[in-house]
């Protein structure tokens, strides 16, 4: 299963590319002037980033790839996203949305991962089913959580955040680099009056 590090990278594609989909996106343009922090997408795309990652908070539980790793836990945060949405006066379908999707890149990036232990993959459909599920494609390596200071797990785990750069660092910047385009271009027609009102 992948590192919190590939997750995270996932987190934040997920947030950029939720700015390239049609509807109101007048919130994600930045100023001008605006710091790198405003220009990336603000405390949503760190949420994102967050909640990639988050599935992994049952390794503090029994029952690692179970509940948090599911269909149920991912419509659990989209209405969480919801709430907090409505509370903020924010986009509220965009927000949910994109949090619940940035919930769900961890599930994907796990389904595709390596799994070396027992029972094999995660309960993704739960509670529809306790079914486990893995895609047997191993595209990201195992990461290990057991003697992480040994010399052979901690080149295991460097490996395998390699790979995870290798594979996800392109794909994240190629999503900045549109998203950058994409919303200067929609400043520069709001600003021209060519807009059409959403």
């Amino acid at each position: 299963m992948p590192s919190p590090i590939g997750h995270a990278i996932a987190g934040f594609a997920t947030a950029w590319a939720a700015d390239l989909f049609p509807g109101d996106r007048a919130s994600a343009i930045p100023p001008a002037d605006a710091s790198l922090y405003v220009r990336a997408g603000n405390g949503l795309t760190l949420a994102c980033a967050a909640l990639a990652m988050a599935p992994d908070l049952d390794l503090l539980m029994a029952g690692h790839r179970t509940v948090t790793h599911s269909v149920g836990a991912t419509f659990f945060v989209a209405l969480f996203a919801t709430a907090m949405a409505v509370n903020a006066r924010g986009p509220v379908l965009r927000v949910a949305l994109t949090c619940a999707a940035a919930y769900a890149s961890h599930l994907l990036l796990d389904w595709l991962g390596a799994d070396t232990s027992r029972p094999y993959g995660l309960r993704v459909l739960w509670p529809f089913s306790d079914a486990y599920y893995i895609s047997g494609l191993d595209i990201f390596r195992q990461t290990a959580r057991r003697y992480i200071t040994t010399p052979a797990v901690i080149e295991q785990n460097l490996l395998a955040v390699a790979q995870e750069i290798a594979i996800l660092a392109p794909i994240a910047a190629a999503l900045w680099l549109v998203r950058v385009k994409t919303l200067a271009r929609l400043a520069a027609e709001m600003s021209s009056g060519d807009h059409p009102a959403q």
